[in-house]
């Protein structure tokens, strides 16, 4: 997954090997946040924020930035803390996805320091929120530490993934979580519709997930780690897996029948969403999981855009 071509720079004078260790280096850091994979915050960031949009009729664009850059620092640091505790345990190997400690591309201390630094970063930011935002202290740390906690939690820790329950994790975190912080600290408070518009968009987020561990099923049972997948098998996980692509779109349906045409924009997606089906049913996992990232992608940008160009009134609140 990840490439280190520092060789090629070796003779090329005293500059050029700096440059060309820094580079891979850099580039090692990056890939080992999984940025295909952040889809899965940045969607719900961007549709508590329209939701917040049309709620006020207006944006805070240092808070919005701020809240983006604090939900993408907590769920790199998550990724980061997967990576460590998947190698610690002996889950990653030679045919691992991660090749990040695999390949020693990066020590485990240097993971543990990015983490580190991630999660202190996403701190900095919810402070800065706190100072420019109207919504208590209290409610602020409550969702902010609880995504936090959750990210850190998945892997660290108690480590749910491996009990299986890391699916609920993030169906609360990737959705409902994210979706609240973005808009409450745009309009100063907690509410209950943003939990509910955060729904097809944490089903499908979950979807990434549950195609991963459907994937990775034999190395996981290998390394003695339960996930949901493994307990109800690959028939059933298929089931499951058609469910969380596509009751989404029954949702937009209703919403738009009902409320707001605008909404059928993530219908657009449908034909990605077939394509993934095909290729789970076959069992062609290798490309799933970052393909449902891509579907995820677009339906939440579709779904934005649809809140966005919704009529002033026909939302249900």
């Amino acid at each position: 997954m990840k490439q280190n071509g520092a060789a090629s720079q070796v003779d090329v004078g005293a500059a050029e090997p700096l440059a060309g260790g820094l580079r891979p280096k850099c580039a090692a850091y990056v890939l080992a946040l999984r940025p295909w994979s952040f889809s899965a915050s940045l969607t719900p960031v961007a549709l508590g924020t329209a939701l917040a949009y049309k709620s006020l009729g207006r944006l805070d664009l240092a808070i919005s930035l701020l809240a983006a850059l604090a939900v993408l620092a907590v769920h790199g640091a998550g990724n980061l803390v997967n990576t460590y505790y998947d190698f610690t345990r002996g889950i990653d190997h030679k045919k691992s996805d991660d090749r990040t400690l695999v390949d020693r591309i990066l020590e485990p201390q240097d993971v543990v320091r990015f983490g580190a630094f991630l999660y202190t970063l996403g701190c900095l930011c919810a402070t800065s929120l706190y100072f420019l935002c109207q919504l208590k202290l209290e409610h602020l740390a409550l969702v902010f530490f609880g995504g936090l906690s959750s990210s850190f939690l998945y892997t660290g820790g108690i480590g749910f993934k491996y009990f299986a329950l890391g699916d609920i994790i993030i169906l609360i975190t990737f959705g409902p979580l994210a979706v609240m912080f973005a808009y409450a600290v745009q309009v100063g408070y907690l509410a209950i519709s943003p939990l509910l518009y955060a729904i097809p968009l944490a089903l499908n987020t979950e979807a990434i997930l549950h195609s991963n561990n459907t994937r990775d099923m034999e190395s996981d049972k290998h390394a003695g780690i339960v996930t949901f997948a493994i307990i109800i098998g690959p028939t059933l996980s298929y089931v499951v897996y058609n469910i969380l692509i596509f009751i989404p779109y029954v949702i937009f349906c209703i919403l738009a029948t009902h409320y707001a045409i605008s909404l059928t924009l993530p219908l657009l997606t449908v034909p990605l969403a077939f394509s993934l089906e095909r290729q789970f049913r076959s069992q062609n996992y290798a490309k799933i999981p970052q393909m449902t990232a891509k579907l995820n992608l677009l339906l939440g940008l579709f779904y934005v855009f649809g809140i966005l160009l919704a009529p002033p009134g026909t939302l249900p609140s």
